[in-house]
């Protein structure tokens, strides 16, 4: 009977150790679940089934508003904003503003920059294109008679010899091989230096 009654004892305290050591042990998992969940600055969406709503803080945008507005600079936005609001966060259009130039009903991104233009900036856009535009050297390999006669002093009959000439040639690896036309003097020579490429 005492054999019995010491087996008992012994059963007895082997499952209190194992009950006090399951509980400790569910009891740290909750307790680190819930660390993690405060610090990840996530809660249960209700209605979102198993996932996690990221908090607000961590939706907003950064977006750099420059250009014609009253007060360009940095600026934060929830998601779903449109560049009208990037706008009006800074202050508003200028006068010289040239908005209709720009999708203002466009979603922002968080990273974005959002440049208003202005009438100053058009302007000089457009000059640079425009004086741009003739400057760009021809391809003396390429040249068509017609690219040819845009040249100062080549007309149509010069335009022509070239063309001809390069093609009895196989191609031109330098404008000097020109001067061996007859009608292309030192003076055509200077602007074909000047207007074409090799």
């Amino acid at each position: 009977m005492p054999r019995i009654n010491g087996q008992l004892v012994v059963y007895l305290v082997i499952g209190a150790v194992l009950i006090l050591v399951g509980f400790n042990s569910i009891r740290g998992e909750q307790s680190e679940s819930a660390v993690f969940d405060s610090e990840a600055g996530a809660t249960k969406g209700a209605g979102a089934g198993d996932g996690f709503v990221v908090s607000a803080a961590s939706r907003k945008l950064t977006v750099d508003v420059s250009g014609a507005v009253r007060k360009p600079g940095v600026y934060r936005f929830d998601q779903g904003e449109r560049v009208i609001d990037a706008i009006a966060r800074a202050g508003g259009a200028t006068r010289s503003a040239m908005v209709g130039s720009i999708n203002r009903a466009a979603t922002l991104t968080d990273g974005q920059q959002v440049v208003v233009p202005s009438r100053e900036s058009a302007v000089q856009v457009g000059a640079a294109t425009t004086s741009g535009a003739g400057t760009a050297p021809v391809s003396l390999g390429t040249a068509t008679t017609e690219q040819l006669e845009e040249i100062d002093g080549i007309g149509p009959v010069t335009a022509a010899k070239i063309v001809e000439f390069r093609n009895s040639q196989g191609g031109l690896s330098s404008i000097d091989e020109l001067d061996q036309i007859s009608g292309i003097g030192p003076v055509t020579m200077e602007s074909l230096r000047a207007a074409l490429a090799p």
